[in-house]
């Protein structure tokens, strides 16, 4: 399993080793002694989500405030997908940057979102089953999120706006400069 620092270094991408032969392959997703070491911090995931989307939906870019703020280590089952996290840490020196992966059944990689991160993904393939692990549990009235095409973010999404599918929700998000509510960089989120 390698783990590889992103040019946010506190998103993580990790390539597992993948076994294959004839008979198909065998992959181990998650060590957690590996894990914590890696990342360097403390993370103990509680719940394990899943969602299946067809070609040109976007998910977010959502995240829970504190106390309820959840880290996510993230992958796709089936199909391929561009994954985004945007530091929304306000005093970070990274602060309204983003990073992105493809993450594809093919490749099997993962990417670590730690909390002060808003996340988002793009279906790029016909469909797509997303899985994600999450160490904090879902919180309705702490839900939030950054509408996907804010030009501040100058995230490349490879797809052309009209071709993209929001929910009703992330379509009414607000741009990074109208959060009401974030982050403070330097704070410890893991409590």
């Amino acid at each position: 399993m390698e783990f590889i620092p992103q040019a946010i270094p506190e998103v993580v991408l990790i390539k597992p080793n993948v076994h294959s032969d004839q008979r198909g392959y065998f992959v181990e997703n998650y060590r957690h002694d590996l894990f914590q070491s890696a990342i360097n911090q403390r993370v103990d995931f509680v719940q394990e989500n899943e969602s299946k989307s067809t070609k040109g939906v976007l998910r977010g870019l959502h995240f829970q405030l504190p106390p309820f703020a959840q880290s996510k280590l993230v992958k796709v089952v089936v199909g391929s997908v561009l994954d985004v996290a945007v530091d929304i840490r306000k005093g970070s020196p990274t602060f309204g940057q983003h990073v992105s992966a493809e993450l594809n059944s093919e490749n099997k990689h993962q990417l670590f979102i730690p909390r002060g991160f808003a996340h988002g993904f793009l279906v790029l393939s016909d469909t797509a089953v997303f899985s994600y692990k999450v160490d904090n549990y879902y919180y309705p009235e702490s839900d939030r999120g950054i509408l996907f095409n804010d030009p501040s973010l100058g995230i490349d999404w490879q797809t052309p706006d009209f071709e993209i599918v929001l929910s009703h929700k992330d379509s009414a998000l607000p741009k990074l400069d109208g959060l009401k509510e974030s982050f403070e960089y330097g704070v410890d989120l893991y409590g």
